[in-house]
Parts: structure tokens; sequence; C-alpha cells
């Protein structure tokens, strides 16, 4: 049984951002003069983890210059295969640490850490090994689809781009941010492959896994899906400076 009372925060922010048609790290792009990953990081400390670790890989010095003298520890990821390759790249840094993984992306400045607080005890009280945070998306484009089984509970998440028709139809989507018991984690990591349409390690596969497993898995409906919103286009990053500042 992991020890649930501890929390490490694991931040993803290792990717280029190419549509971002920028030399700088996507996630070090400014939303009201601050850098999106900042915004991520202070949520981040915010529900109050024993440690907060970034996994970083394109412009990794610069991003490491951000946080230079805080309480922050860093993974590199060389190459870029996948989120669940990503994680993995920070399973010695974890290595003997008995509790929950929250993994957040770095390119969701408008999440609220109240929102973490309140889908950290959701994890906890219903004793989840992985637990999802969804929203609802008019147009979900780009995003996985949550995919729930007869018994209403959750079965897996396809992303789009492996989606049938049927499922592309689904408007609940993955965020990206999920809260995994960290011995559960990094053993379902070892199972999951590069089988599908971009031929990466996907963390939403650990899911399936767990399912597989007879593991508890569930799903937290954010209600405000401005918060998940991913930047990835300077149009993007225009937009939520203006749902910034109004707040």
């Amino acid at each position: 049984m992991s020890n649930k009372s501890h929390l490490s925060a694991l931040i993803l922010a290792a990717g280029e951002g190419t549509r971002m048609k920028s030399h700088l790290a996507k996630v070090l792009h400014k939303v009201c003069g601050k850098p999106m990953v900042r915004y991520v990081v202070d949520s981040a400390r915010r529900v109050d983890p024993d440690k907060i670790v970034l996994v970083v890989g394109y412009q990794a010095d610069s991003i490491k210059d951000e946080f230079k003298g805080e309480n922050i520890e860093f993974v590199l990821q060389n190459e870029r295969l996948g989120t669940a390759h990503a994680v993995m790249q920070a399973r010695d840094i974890l290595e003997g640490f008995d509790g929950t993984i929250m993994v957040l992306t770095g390119d969701t400045p408008l999440l609220n850490f109240q929102t973490l607080r309140l889908f950290l005890n959701f994890h906890r009280v219903n004793n989840d090994s992985a637990t999802v945070l969804s929203t609802v998306m008019e147009n979900p484009a780009g995003y996985g689809r949550i995919i729930y089984n007869d018994s209403g509970g959750l079965e897996r998440i396809v992303e789009h781009r492996d989606a049938n028709k049927k499922e592309l139809e689904i408007k609940e989507i993955n965020s990206g941010i999920f809260c995994f018991e960290s011995k559960d984690l990094f053993q379902a990591l070892e199972k999951v492959n590069r089988g599908n349409a971009q031929g990466e390690y996907y963390l939403t596969d650990v899911i399936a896994v767990l399912n597989n497993e007879r593991k508890n898995t569930g799903v937290f409906l954010c209600e405000n899906s401005i918060e998940v919103i991913g930047i990835n286009s300077s149009d993007q990053l225009d937009e939520a400076e203006r749902l910034m500042l109004d707040g």
C-alpha cells in the first residue's frame, strides 16, 4: 500500500513547441510577464508536495536558470519519445519514493491550485492507483478522449490520432494531468509500448495496463475547461493572457 500522505509533483517541460514559431522553449514563453511553466510550478507548490521535479529537454539550461536557487529537481529527457517516456526519466530520482505522483504539464498556466487540491483529495478518497483530470470541451480536437466501460468506470484513454469516428465525437477529454501511486505507475510503465499512430510511449496507456491488473482508476472532472487549456501556439498564448487579465 502506498503512503498517500506523501506527494511528488512531476512537471513535463521538455518539449520544443514548434507551433509557437519561436526559438524559445515553449514553457518559457511569457503570460502576463511570467514564463508559463512558472505558473504551473507555483500551483504545484500550493498543494504542498515533498518534492517538485521538472522533466526538461529542449533548452534545459534556460529552464534550470529560471528556477535557480529554488528547491526543484531536474531530470533530462534527451529524446522526446512521448509522455510515458518523459515520466520514465524520473524513475531514478523518485526511486524509493512511496506515495502519490501528480503529473502536470508545463504549458497549462491557467490551472488553479484549488482544482489541484480537489483533484488530489478525490484521488486519495477513492483509493485510486491512477486518476485522470478530465474536462468537457465543445471543440475537443487534438485531445485524448475519455472512454468509459458499460459500468460507467474508466476503461481507457484514446489519443486523438488513434480514435475512431465514434470516439472522436466524445467531448470529455484528457487534460494530461494525473495522480498515480508511485509503485503502480513505474511497474505499469514497463508494459507500455509504441504501437500507436505517433510511434510514442503514451502515459495514457498506463490506465489500460492498471485496469487489466484490476487496479482502481478514476476520473476527476474539472468543471472549468479553461484551466486545462494547453498552450501550443502564439494565438493560444495571446488568448491565455487575455483570460488571465480578465480574471
